[in-house]
C-alpha cells in the first residue's frame, strides 16, 4: 500500500451550512461539481469531501445512530503559535465551537481544538518537532 490518504469524507447534517463553513469560513478552495449532494475541497495532496451523514452511513452499509466522540480528530499543523491563534479565531468566527483554547502542550508545542458545525474535532497546532512545510 502506498502510504497516503487521498480523501477525507465527513458525514454532515447540513451540507450547505458545512460547505459554507469550510469554503467561506475557513477559505478552503471548493472544486466545481455538478453533484448537488456532495462538496469537495482541494487540500495539499488530497481532498476533503462533505456528504450527508445518513447517505454516507447508507453507502458504507452501517447504522446512522452514532453519537458522542467518534475517536477521530483531524489536525492542521502551522509554522508558529501566532498562526495557531489566528486560525482558531477565524474558525470560531466562521461558526466553529471552541473546544480547547490554544496553549502550550506537554510535548513542547502549542495547540488548541475547535469543533466544526457537525462536531468534528480539529486540532490546530504548532509542532516544533514535526514541521516540514513552508512558513506560510
Amino acid at each position: 500500500m502506498n502510504p497516503r490518504i487521498s480523501m477525507i469524507t465527513l458525514g454532515v447534517a447540513d451540507l450547505p451550512k458545512s460547505a459554507l463553513f469550510y469554503g467561506s469560513g475557513l477559505g478552503l478552495p471548493r472544486l466545481e461539481s455538478e453533484a448537488k449532494d456532495v462538496a469537495f475541497f482541494t487540500l495539499n495532496g488530497s481532498w476533503l469531501g462533505l456528504y450527508p451523514k445518513h447517505l454516507l452511513a447508507q453507502d458504507a452499509g452501517v447504522a446512522n445512530d452514532g453519537a458522542g466522540f467518534a475517536g477521530v480528530a483531524l489536525a492542521h499543523n502551522l509554522a508558529d503559535k501566532d498562526q495557531v491563534d489566528a486560525l482558531i479565531a477565524d474558525a470560531v468566527k466562521a461558526g466553529a465551537t471552541l473546544v480547547k483554547p490554544p496553549q502550550n502542550t506537554f510535548w513542547g508545542g502549542y495547540s488548541g481544538y475547535f469543533a466544526d458545525p457537525d462536531g468534528y474535532l480539529w486540532e490546530v497546532a504548532w509542532n516544533p518537532h514535526f514541521w516540514v512545510g513552508p512558513k506560510d
